[in-house]
């Protein structure tokens, strides 16, 4: 009976967020509830769910003041030199651009808000990719996939889930991952580098007369092998040349724009990062800030809900000493915080009441007496190529509050622990961020009017072979068992 009610429970709730009924919070909250109630455990409900809440409040404690002090380093500024670096190295080259777009987005993703990252990245780049004639799509495929591979960070939507669904720390699922998570940037930067090069084939660069003052498109060849002029130029099948005049605009690049126009792209483009509240004279207290908290986060010499909590107290008073000043930092990430801590203090009510009644003892009995004793010490792997399709297919929410519990209690039969579960489920994010489901992927291809179609026929196999590499190098390097 309790394996039957488990597996209704994990189809309801996975039914109700797909479909859109409730929110995720919502579900996490009433559904267990419902179940729990007809699994007998009456009015001990309470207590199944406050012991996983307990569990659950250092995981909550620390996304809460991670995504704090990481919002609080991008509004001051500290990575903007480093943006603009690359603002200036991808000059007028496709290839630079396109793996500037990789680098940038990796940047920006550290602090694990996908929506805030697209719209930095589109406003930066994307004027530039219209002015070079290059197609947007280029663009979505590297932003994408480069936050998918970020949003493994200990404050990022996937392992925060992870941490909720198994009750583990989400340092520990992170950093015995660093090696594959830099296999995945190196992996996105790789085929960034080659999507750069066959546009810069395409489209040829953009150069300066110094004479006539006139841009000058060369080496320019198309797939029939005729020259085509910067007038005629296209973005390829996905989307027409634009002008540089700004993001929609319908009038042609050519040959006739101005130098000035050109030539000042990348200031331009920099110019969207403006922060009115930037500490330049700061940057290198926050560095070091930075570093001590990230030399601790990997040492794991003192609480890591206790590091960022002082790293943010020492964030609001060095940068910002008015009081107002520090309660409106606050507040402007009140909402990335809200969503994520919500969601963990909501997952306390379906992991509760999975282990407090029994439920997912008996579902993983009844998996290990199905899946075939060959396949069990390699549970760990299953479990990342599963997550590939599955997070791609449905939401992290579905498949870590859903369908990760399940496979990690059944591993833990064959000596595979929970932490080793969470390290292989999160290679899936590369692909996941390219996913319909996913809104702040809506919002990358709707500010770069790119069609859903076209970014998924070069994104789906490309994300794929960049989670695989992850899943890889997670195994190499005995972050969880092969």
């Amino acid at each position: 009976m309790l394996v039957i009610l488990g597996f209704s429970m994990i189809a309801v709730f996975m039914y109700l967020i797909m479909s859109k009924r409730i929110t995720p919070v919502a579900a996490l909250i009433l559904v267990p509830t419902v179940f729990g109630l007809f699994a007998g455990a009456g009015l001990g409900l309470s207590d199944i769910i406050m012991e996983a809440l307990l569990k659950l409040a250092p995981t909550a404690a620390l996304l809460f003041f991670a995504i704090t002090f990481f919002g609080i380093m991008i509004e001051v500024g500290l990575f903007d030199p480093l943006i603009r670096l690359i603002l200036k190295f991808v000059k007028n080259d496709p290839m630079r651009l396109v793996v500037g777009t990789a680098l940038l987005t990796s940047i920006v993703s550290l602090d694990g808000d996908g929506s805030t990252t697209f719209i930095i990245v589109t406003s930066a780049f994307l004027p530039i990719y219209l002015k070079l004639g290059m197609s947007p799509v280029i663009l979505t495929v590297v932003a994408a996939t480069a936050n998918g591979v970020l949003n493994t960070v200990p404050w990022g939507g996937s392992t925060a889930r992870a941490s909720a669904a198994l009750g583990v720390s989400p340092i520990d699922i992170f950093v015995p991952m660093i090696p594959a998570i830099a296999a995945g940037l190196i992996a996105v930067t790789v085929l960034a580098y080659f999507l750069g090069r066959a546009e810069r084939k395409r489209v040829g660069t953009l150069t300066l007369d110094p004479e006539s003052r006139i841009l000058q498109r060369e080496s320019v060849t198309t797939t029939a092998g005729t020259g085509v002029s910067a007038s005629t130029g296209t973005t390829g099948s996905d989307r027409p040349a634009t002008g540089s005049a700004g993001i929609g605009d319908d009038t042609p690049a050519t040959a006739n724009d101005e130098a000035s126009d050109f030539g000042d792209l990348p200031e331009d483009a920099a110019a969207h990062l403006h922060r009115p509240k930037a500490r330049p004279k700061l940057v290198w207290l926050n560095l070091a800030l930075t570093i001590a908290v990230m030399t601790l986060l990997v040492l794991d010499i003192v609480e890591p809900p206790v590091t960022f909590m002082i790293a943010v107290g020492i964030a609001l008073v060095l940068n910002f000493p008015r009081v107002s000043e520090q309660s409106d930092q606050i507040k402007a990430h009140a909402s990335s915080v809200v969503s994520v801590v919500a969601l963990v203090f909501a997952a306390s009510v379906l992991t509760g009441v999975l282990n407090g009644t029994g439920m997912v003892e008996e579902m993983s009995r009844w998996l290990v007496d199905v899946i075939p004793d060959a396949f069990g010490p390699h549970l760990a792997i299953v479990a990342g190529v599963l997550s590939i399709p599955l997070t791609f297919l449905m939401s992290n929410d579905a498949f870590f509050f859903g369908v990760l519990p399940v496979l990690t209690e059944t591993a833990s039969h064959y000596g595979i622990t929970s932490e080793e579960m969470a390290r292989a489920a999160i290679v899936g994010q590369p692909l996941h961020t390219s996913s319909p489901l996913v809104a702040s992927f809506l919002l990358l291809i709707g500010l770069a009017k790119v069609e859903l179609g076209a970014h998924l026929r070069k994104a789906i196999w490309r994300a794929s072979l960049v989670c695989v590499v992850m899943l890889a190098v997670g195994a190499l390097t005995a972050a969880y068992p092969g």
